[in-house]
């Protein structure tokens, strides 16, 4: 009779955080963990073990510690507490002859240059357009959008400065078109 399994399948593959701690010296402060899931990245990422403290008993298998968080190569400033996620099995121990090695980061990935200012979408803007007409507003250049971009620590990315061009421009565009028969009479 074959084996058949039920349930939820993972990808996990290696401890839970209450596993590798409880079973190290001092609460394994200092050492080097890594999680499985993180390694599809080229770039290191990694957590160093700053502190640890235990849970109630009505979670048994998790367990709070303080961290200081590598991701993909870039070292965040603050440290940070993992909860929430330290009963995955996903955790594994970086032997000690090994961190020195593991922990090097050797590229960096470049920053991209993000674009200040948009072109507003074209009903919009021809509506600008004819109310600073209809103002009496003489037109020198069409108005352009101010974006507003949110910084996260693990994307490389920073807003241009006034006169730089920008590596990553950003536009509203809704692509070619499907039906193109719809388009043919249209005069521009």
């Amino acid at each position: 009779m074959p084996i058949k399994y039920i349930g939820r399948t993972t990808d996990f593959k290696g401890k839970s955080l209450w596993e590798i701690v409880g079973n190290l010296k001092n609460g394994g402060i200092g050492r080097i963990v890594i999680r499985q899931m993180f390694e599809r990245y080229p770039e290191p990422s990694f957590i160093k073990i700053l502190k640890v403290e235990a849970m109630p008993y009505e979670e048994p298998r998790k367990v709070t510690v303080c961290v200081e968080r590598t991701f993909r190569g870039i070292k965040y400033n603050e440290p940070e507490y993992i909860k929430g996620a330290s009963y995955k099995s996903d955790y594994q121990l970086i032997p000690k002859d090994q961190e020195a090695a593991y922990c090097k980061i050797e590229q960096t990935r470049p920053t991209a240059i993000l674009a200040r200012t948009c072109d507003f979408p074209p009903l919009y803007k021809e509506m600008l357009i004819r109310k600073m007409k209809a103002k009496g507003t003489p037109i020198t250049e069409e108005p352009k959008l101010e974006i507003q971009h949110k910084t996260s620590p693990n994307k490389l990315a920073r807003v241009a400065e006034e006169g730089e061009t920008p590596t990553v421009n950003m536009t509203i565009d809704i692509g070619p078109t499907r039906a193109p028969r719809l388009y043919e009479n249209i005069k521009p």
